[in-house]
C-alpha cells in the first residue's frame, strides 16, 4: 500500500476547506440579504451569523467529510489529488470509523501533524479510526 504524504493530504484538506468556506459564506450572505430585505437589523444579525459560522463550520466539515468518506472513500479534494481513505486492511471505510475520523479531524486538526513522524503516515484521526490515506489505485 502506498501511503499518501503530508503535502498531498494538506492540499486536499485545503481544497475541501475552501469549498466549505465558499458554501458557508454564500449561505450566510443569502440569509443576511433576505433578513435585510425583511427589515431585520444587521448589527445583531451579523453577530449571530459570525457565531454560527465559527461554531458551525467544524460540525458541517465533520458531517461532510464523514459522508464522503463513508460513501465514496474520498472527499472532493482527495479525489482531485488521487487520494482515498481506507481501513487498515485495505477495505472501504465504514460509517463509525468515518464519523470518528471526521470529528477528531474537525475539532482537533493539530493531531494531523502526527503523520509527519509516523511510518504509515497516519495522523491522530487515522490512528483512532484505524484508517490510512492511500494514493489512487492502492485501495481494493
Amino acid at each position: 500500500m502506498r501511503y499518501a504524504g503530508a503535502v498531498s493530504r494538506l492540499l486536499a484538506y485545503l481544497v475541501d476547506a475552501l469549498l466549505l468556506v465558499a458554501a458557508a459564506t454564500g449561505t450566510i450572505a443569502t440569509v443576511a440579504l433576505v433578513a435585510q430585505v425583511g427589515g431585520a437589523p444587521l448589527d445583531g444579525l451579523a453577530r449571530l451569523l459570525a457565531a454560527t459560522y465559527a461554531l458551525g463550520l467544524p460540525t458541517v466539515f465533520a458531517a461532510g467529510c464523514a459522508l464522503f468518506w463513508a460513501l465514496a472513500g474520498r472527499t472532493p479534494g482527495m479525489a482531485l489529488l488521487g487520494l482515498r481513505v481506507v481501513a487498515l486492511d485495505g477495505r472501504p471505510v465504514r460509517w463509525p470509523a468515518a464519523l470518528l475520523r471526521a470529528v477528531v479531524l474537525a475539532y482537533f486538526p493539530v493531531g494531523a501533524a502526527w503523520l509527519l513522524v509516523d511510518r504509515r503516515r497516519q495522523a491522530l484521526h487515522d490512528k483512532l479510526a484505524r484508517t490510512a490515506v492511500t494514493r489512487r489505485g492502492d485501495a481494493r
